[in-house]
């Protein structure tokens, strides 16, 4: 038996908001991967430890989970005005596949840093102290995001006072604007509602019609009312994920929703397009407890919600999906909004399974239809771990 030794590849591993992953430099990949195809899918599946039947991603960087089965390859950017060119890869945890289609939100956090800290921003543009504005190609959506990046004495602060419900330990704030949110994505409209509705009805087999609002701020999301499908908007992991029905379901109307938002043309495509459209729930407020025993009372939010994430419900919420939340909660009428309690709306508090989260949006109708210019929030991000990666020379 012949065997092929391990390939070295420099990479730091960052935490992102509530999520973490695997970050490159394109130019440090080896000369197979550092163009899209299969030869870097199979490179960054064994980097994640996928695909892995167990679920658990022993044998590589994932933890088994969508949050942390994450892939990002960097470069200075190739458009005017910007520094960096970020591609996000969503790894598939038990299937053998890289979902390209959509940004990681959580992970847009550790970009900004990332990118001052391994030399992609010119040095003019970093002050010895301060914030150092970069300015982000996100490459997957083609769309803009401006990172302001804590900087102490000529280098990324990482540590500070920012809490983040769903992250254990305090850190800087690193600021988020996500401009001209409505993502173009592949297949779709590139409108912001692909129905021209702000609200549809979404008939799904074994399930009924459904009210929906479907949106692509930020990431493509299927947005629904709990109490249409059984739930109250205060639901944590454990009441739905271990549910096989709940899934089934989750899955049958992300699909059918993806349909009808154009985003693929038959139903099995949905298999293959795991990371996007999102789905999500929403409920009025009223008083919980969070994953960590932290009480969320009914006056802190403005309204309640849940999402899925590969199939698994998030155990926060993903970044993107707060863009779409803070987009369609500023426009009057969209599901969000009325749970919201309706009306025009700068900026929402809403109550996730870890918490509670803050995201801001400016929106404003255009000839007749609705635009969000930016949405905004705040995040952190460290450097967990950096060096070097190894990867089994047979693999990719």
């Amino acid at each position: 038996m012949s065997t092929a030794p391990q390939t070295k590849v420099p990479c730091v591993y960052m935490r992102g908001g509530t999520s973490k992953g695997a970050f490159f430099k394109l130019t440090d990949l080896p000369p197979s991967t550092q163009v899209p195809g299969a030869v870097r899918d199979a490179f960054l599946l064994r980097v994640i430890g996928s695909p892995d039947p167990y679920g658990k991603q022993i044998d590589g960087m994932g933890n088994g989970t969508s949050s942390t089965s994450k892939s990002v390859i960097l470069s200075k950017s190739s458009k005017p005005d910007h520094d960096v060119d970020y591609l996000f890869g969503q790894v598939a945890i038990d299937k053998p596949f890289v979902d390209w289609s959509g940004n990681c939100g959580n992970l847009s956090a550790a970009v900004g840093p990332f990118a001052v800290a391994n030399g992609l921003v010119d040095p003019s543009r970093i002050p010895q102290n301060g914030i150092a504005i970069v300015r982000i190609w996100q490459a997957n959506i083609q769309k803009t995001i401006i990172s302001h990046v804590p900087i102490t004495n000529g280098e990324v602060q990482e540590t500070g006072d920012f809490e983040l419900d769903g992250v254990t330990f305090p850190a800087a704030e690193v600021q988020l604007e996500f401009m001209d949110p409505a993502a173009e994505e592949e297949g779709g409209s590139g409108a912001m509602f692909p129905t021209g509705n702000l609200v549809d009805d979404l008939l799904v087999p074994e399930v009924g019609m459904l009210k929906a609002t479907m949106i692509t701020a930020g990431i493509p999301t299927i947005f629904i009312n709990a109490d249409a499908i059984g739930y109250n908007g205060t639901e944590l992991q454990d009441h739905i994920n271990g549910d096989a029905k709940a899934l089934s379901m989750f899955e049958t109307i992300r699909a059918h929703g993806a349909m009808k938002m154009g985003l693929i043309k038959s139903l099995d495509e949905a298999k293959t397009r795991q990371h996007t459209p999102k789905i999500a729930f929403v409920a009025a407020p009223t008083d919980y407890v969070s994953s960590s025993g932290k009480k969320v009372s009914a006056g802190e939010v403005d309204l309640l919600v849940r999402a899925m994430s590969m199939g698994k419900l998030h155990h926060a919420m993903m970044g993107t999906a707060a863009v779409a939340i803070g987009a369609a909660a500023a426009i009057p009428g969209t599901l969000v909004n009325l749970a919201a309690g309706g009306g025009n709306k700068t900026a929402v508090r809403f109550g996730h399974p870890s918490g509670t989260l803050r995201v801001g949006a400016e929106a404003a109708q255009v000839d007749g239809e609705w635009v969000v210019k930016k949405a905004v929030m705040s995040r952190s991000a460290r450097v967990l771990m950096e060096g070097f990666v190894r990867v089994p020379g047979d693999a990719f």
